[in-house]
């Protein structure tokens, strides 16, 4: 039973969202449709011009245009009189005469220029000029189209001419009118508004709910865990709501883009692992190259070697002392006794070379089995004096006096290694070569970084970031947020 109830209580909350996701997409088709209105209103003119014409005057503020609704009205009149009286009528002379002051009038005043259609107008001109042949100029155009002599030859073609080229181009033109903010008219608000007070309750209602459900969340964080909803209901920048309405979608199975998502994570998140270790690496070059140039390695050199008393000492020991005798006290105690042999060999050959020199040596080789004798003598001088040489290291570290000369012996090089650095030239010149040594490792390494490693980064991040998002809830568990 319990099991059937919340299976109930999925579905419910399933199709709830549906719900939800059908009036968001239909909301976010006004809202195209109204954001496009102005650019594509010719387009909509021509597929269906009266609810067109009934949207813009409704909400757009949008009216006839008085000289080109005037114009197309005399056009009108011209033409039931043709059609009653004739050509040669009075009123038709009179008609034609007014025509062609009034082309001159819209060619001179351009009432387009208000709707930003003046691109219109230069298509009516060219129209007019290879319909008349008139090719230098749009005025002698219209005045010979309405001309009585140029109607003769068929006024009914013109006229046909006129309705189906020029006309639609014409009513295209309109005058909007300005409200008291200074802005183009627009009541769209007047659709929107039902949908923003929908959307605005059930954000609120939804995130009280959820932070009564999670232990710990406050309201304020459940609106920030539904942050995406607020373009909603905001009416300002109305083309984001098709951010809600994409993750709707998504949450109510109607779309699946967990891999366009996990793509488009995969780009910004390894985007931001490169661009975000060039500038730490960089950051750290550049502040060891200032570091470098303002002087600190010698500033450090020579509170080292004055025993400067503003020099910060925090545990009382001599760090640099204290590490030297501990790698001395590595090298006798592991390392030595590892590598005996190749320094007995080392040794042998040495001390054979040495015995080679010699010219009694030269003498002696002549004699039968000197050469073994020597070799097995070598092999045990070297042995000998590789052993006596241990054994006095490690006296001598074990020993207290020995260990307190070699300590000695750690700081009087110490010493004096410091105070050779101050020699002359020789600090000024170790620091612009690392400075130079930095800035070739900025040039040959960090900025080939982009080029030669982004595509390992980026699987290695992704695949950290994969990892974290194994048990990320699926749309179904995420209905009910």
């Amino acid at each position: 039973m319990a099991f059937s109830r919340s299976t109930r209580r999925r579905t419910f909350q399933l199709w709830f969202e549906r719900l939800m996701v059908a009036i968001a997409t239909a909301n976010l088709i006004l809202v195209a449709f109204d954001l496009s209105y102005i650019r594509f209103r010719d387009v909509y003119f021509t597929v269906l011009p009266t609810p067109t014409t009934w949207y813009g005057q409704t909400f757009k503020g949008i009216e006839e245009h008085r000289v080109t609704a005037t114009y197309l009205a005399d056009v009108d009149a011209l033409k039931d009189t043709l059609e009653s009286e004739g050509l040669d009528s009075r009123s038709a002379q009179r008609q034609l005469a007014n025509l062609r002051s009034s082309s001159i009038d819209l060619i001179d005043e351009n009432p387009f220029a208000v709707a930003n259609k003046s691109g219109t107008l230069e298509r009516i001109k060219k129209e007019m000029r290879d319909r008349t042949e008139q090719d230098n100029s749009s005025k002698d155009a219209f005045r010979t189209f309405w001309s009585p002599a140029y109607l003769q030859k068929g006024w009914a073609d013109e006229i046909d001419f006129f309705e189906q080229q020029i006309r639609p181009k014409i009513e295209t033109n309109y005058w909007r009118g300005i409200g008291f903010n200074g802005l183009p008219k627009d009541r769209f608000w007047l659709i929107d508004l039902p949908f923003i007070a929908l959307f605005g309750f059930e954000f609120l209602a939804r995130t009280y709910f959820l932070s009564r459900r999670h232990e710990n969340t406050t309201w304020f964080d459940a609106m920030l865990w539904r942050i995406y909803d607020v373009p909603l209901f905001l009416p300002f920048w109305r083309w984001l709501r098709v951010v809600p309405v994409v993750v709707r979608s998504n949450q109510a199975q109607l779309s699946h883009l967990d891999p366009i998502q996990g793509r488009i994570n995969r780009i910004l998140i390894s985007q931001f692992a490169v661009e975000l270790t060039e500038v730490v690496f960089l950051r750290l070059i550049d502040q060891s190259q200032n570091l470098i140039k303002e002087g600190q390695i010698s500033r450090w050199v020579f509170e080292l070697t004055s025993g400067n008393e503003n020099y910060i000492d925090l545990n009382d020991v001599d760090e640099v002392q204290t590490i030297a005798q501990r790698l001395s006290e590595i090298l006798v105690d592991k390392i030595l006794p590892e590598i005996k042999p190749e320094v007995d060999d080392v040794l042998s050959h040495t001390f054979t070379g040495a015995l080679s020199q010699a010219p009694a040596y030269q003498g002696l080789k002549i004699l039968p089995g000197f050469t073994n004798i020597s070799e097995q003598i070598t092999h045990q001088i070297s042995a000998e004096v590789s052993k006596n040489l241990y054994g006095s290291l490690r006296q001598a570290l074990s020993d207290e006096k020995g260990a307190a000369l070699m300590g000695k012996l750690v700081e009087s090089f110490g010493h004096h290694f410091r105070e050779e650095l101050q020699q002359g030239n020789t600090l000024n010149e170790l620091q612009g070569l690392i400075n130079d040594f930095l800035e070739e490792v900025k040039v040959n390494y960090v900025e080939r970084i982009a080029v030669d490693d982004v595509e390992t980064r980026r699987d290695n991040t992704y695949r950290l970031y994969s990892a974290t998002q194994k048990s990320r809830p699926t749309p179904a568990k995420l209905v009910g947020r």
